[in-house]
């Protein structure tokens, strides 16, 4: 049997509440996520939200295939900077993507507002950006931060890899509140493919691309895998577990975004990425 297949079946074990059964098969895949995942779910992993377990997730959001991915989401983000007056960032994590396209931009915003529900990555992206004019932090979910009761608007909002963290009937909400106050949108996402999280395939998809994601990261490969990228591997399989992310494919961003009110929607191909391709969502 190849491994993949025994990983798959590793997380069907887990999916229907047989851990031991689960770790025992990950432990006789060998492969590095089948060792990493032995390990999780023989040690107890956890210990938290993984956004507030601050090592490893800046291990994995600056190594492996993200320092490419960033550099060119950066890039492109700068661009769009120069001639607007007001940024909104959602959910900008310890500021990876904002930090850098602030410095490439010919000009900056006159008012920055960043947002994000995690004090320690919050409290990074402070640091990165002590004595940049006119930046305001929110510590706060995307939803809190639209409750409040001001009528500020942005010329332009952002949000990279971060509102796939809402729940989906969550998330409309979200965009119809933002769509009056941003003249204009734009995401950073996943074109993941469409399977049914019920099937085989689905489960042979996830370990295929989870093996290819922890090889990139060598020497960090256990602290990314046991601190971020197990936890929401699971999280994906079991019904009921604490899920992190409600990713879906570009088309059906576009739809939503559709249904929350936005209009001249396009997507661009922005890099490849060893979970799915990543591209830019724009609207207005």
């Amino acid at each position: 049997m190849k491994k993949t297949e025994v990983l798959a079946r590793a997380l069907t074990a887990y999916r229907d509440g047989d851990q031991a059964e689960a770790a025992d098969l990950a432990g006789r895949a060998g492969s590095t996520l089948g060792t990493e995942l032995n390990r999780y779910l023989t040690e107890g992993g956890g210990g938290g939200p993984v956004y507030d377990r601050p090592a490893a997730f800046t291990a994995f959001i600056r190594g492996g295939g993200n320092v490419k991915l960033y550099r060119r989401l950066s890039e492109v983000l700068a661009r769009r900077y120069g001639g607007i007056g007001s940024l909104l960032d959602i959910g900008c994590g310890d500021g990876l993507a904002v930090v850098p396209a602030l410095e490439q931009a010919d000009r900056q915003p006159g008012r920055i507002d960043l947002v994000e529900p995690s004090s320690a990555l919050l409290d990074e992206a402070r640091k990165h950006l002590d004595g940049t004019h006119g930046v305001h932090t929110w510590d706060a979910t995307a939803q809190e931060f639209l409750a409040r009761d001001d009528d500020r608007q942005w010329q332009l909002t952002q949000s990279t890899f971060a509102l796939q963290s809402i729940p989906t009937a969550e998330r409309t909400e979200v965009l119809r509140a933002l769509r009056p106050r941003t003249t204009c949108l734009v995401l950073a996402e996943f074109d993941v493919p469409e399977h049914d999280e019920d099937s085989a395939e689905y489960l042979l998809s996830l370990v295929t691309r989870y093996e290819r994601g922890i090889s990139e990261y060598g020497k960090d490969a256990s602290l990314v895998a046991q601190g971020f990228l197990l936890p929401i591997l699971l999280g994906l399989v079991k019904p009921g577990a604490d899920r992190t992310n409600w990713e879906q494919p570009a088309t059906d961003w576009a739809s939503q975004l559709k249904e929350a009110g936005f209009a001249g929607i396009r997507i661009e191909p922005l890099a490849d990425y060893w979970w799915s391709p990543a591209v830019l969502i724009t609207a207005s």
